[in-house]
């Protein structure tokens, strides 16, 4: 028999799968190629033609005061090479460094550290500009949207002349796409916004990749287009976080270019949904938790049969990412009841459950994670301790002629099914 060797993302590392070649319908990448850009030059052209604005160095003005918003540590954007461009634009404009502060959009997750805040932005940055994480319990209130969810932006936002949100775009399992508006909301909005906004999360066209028709998309963007955002930059990463396309301007037609390339790059066509799904969620930062890893896990479903499995590997060092969402997967309870939990009682924390809930109702799911065995069977999956026991675990489930799709970067593709 002959065997292929594939490597996948764990962490800050690679783990090593010796695969049955006959077993193998394909090993699927984002469909990036080999070239190398120049990524400064790409951002460079970005800048130089923004989509639907004036040139940053054009917008600003001398004596304004300007937020820029950035993302936090569970999201790839390479930030750090990202700003030293935004300054540039904003220094030939006359903007002076102590008019600048830069946001964190943290939506609901854990604040950073001071460490953690001088690796996001690099060190003659956190040297230069202000850099404050976002507090949901600071906010000012900007109206309702149409849906009726109150629109409350931390404070700081409201106060300041010049908004800029740096991002990067890819496939999100209900908003269809980050990127963009979601930089403010949920990013840097109120603990009420985002329960009501993500309250939308399981209507039917709140899927991976859609914008038209995507009620929670939709009010993100009406609620964040109440503050205001005058300009984004926004960036499309290789699984080596290297940028590939560069996009910036207007905050909906800027975005709406990024997310015609996360399309072309991550539609994979395949022969068929597979027995077995291999994925990894692409490693640090998408693994730092169980909270985001469900991400790539979400993705993967789509590859997978009726009936098949999924093997997940996701480091998840930093446990469960979110104390509801733990405090609700160790319950133990059927993903029955935590679904029906879900759609009498929202609560942020709690969407993650369900929406973990609605795959393992449908999809066995093997881990090989750092969480311990007690706590992956808790949670409903099954709990793997290495490469080797999980590729003889999953084919003795099925036989030896099982066959199996490799996803190495699970958050970045979705499938195109050929017949």
């Amino acid at each position: 028999m002959s065997f292929t060797t594939v490597q996948l993302p764990y962490g800050n590392r690679y783990l090593t799968f010796e695969l049955p070649t006959s077993n193998l319908l394909g090993v699927l990448y984002p469909k990036f190629g080999s070239e190398t850009r120049d990524e400064d030059q790409l951002v460079r052209e970005a800048l130089k033609h923004p989509i639907n604005a004036p040139r940053l160095c054009d917008l600003a003005h001398r004596g304004q005061s300007v937020a820029i918003i950035i993302s936090d540590l569970t999201r790839p954007c390479p930030s750090p090479r990202l700003l030293p461009h935004i300054l540039n634009e904003l220094g030939s404009a006359g903007i002076k460094d102590e008019d600048i502060l830069i946001v964190v959009a943290l939506g609901i997750h854990r604040r950073m550290s001071k460490d953690e805040l001088v690796s996001a932005v690099g060190p003659r940055i956190t040297d230069r500009i202000r850099v404050v994480n976002h507090d949901p319990a600071d906010t000012v209130r900007q109206g309702f949207t149409s849906a009726g969810t109150p629109v409350e932006i931390f404070r700081p936002l409201t106060e300041v002349d010049l908004k800029i949100c740096i991002g990067n775009v890819e496939f999100h399992y209900f908003v269809g796409f980050s990127g963009g508006y979601k930089a403010i909301l949920p990013g840097c909005a109120s603990q009420a916004t985002i329960t009501a906004n993500h309250a939308m999360m399981f209507h039917p066209q709140a899927t991976t990749g859609r914008i038209e028709g995507n009620p929670v998309r939709s009010d993100l963007e009406e609620g964040a287009a109440m503050l205001g955002v005058d300009f984004i930059l926004n960036v499309v990463l290789d699984p080596n976080h290297r940028i590939v396309e560069a996009v910036a301007g207007d905050a909906i037609a800027a975005h709406r270019r990024g997310c015609e390339w996360i399309k072309q790059y991550g539609m994979i066509p395949i022969p068929k949904r597979a027995d077995i799904v291999l994925a990894s969620v692409g490693g640090y930062p998408n693994d730092i938790n169980l909270y985001q890893a469900h991400k790539g896990l979400d993705n993967a479903r789509y590859f997978a049969r009726e009936g098949g499995v999924i093997a997940l590997v996701a480091e998840c060092r930093e446990g469960f990412g979110n104390s509801i969402f733990e405090s609700w997967m160790m319950e133990g309870v059927s993903p029955k009841k935590l679904i029906a939990r879900i759609q009498q009682e929202f609560v942020i924390g709690g969407h993650k459950a369900a929406a973990l809930a609605s795959i393992l109702e449908s999809t066995k799911v093997y881990l090989l994670s750092n969480l311990s065995p007690e706590v992956v069977r808790r949670c409903g999956m099954v709990p793997i301790m290495s490469p080797g026991e999980m590729i003889e675990t999953v084919l003795r489930e099925f036989g030896s002629g099982a066959n199996m799709l490799v996803l190495p970067q699970a958050c970045s593709i979705q499938p195109i099914i050929s017949n």
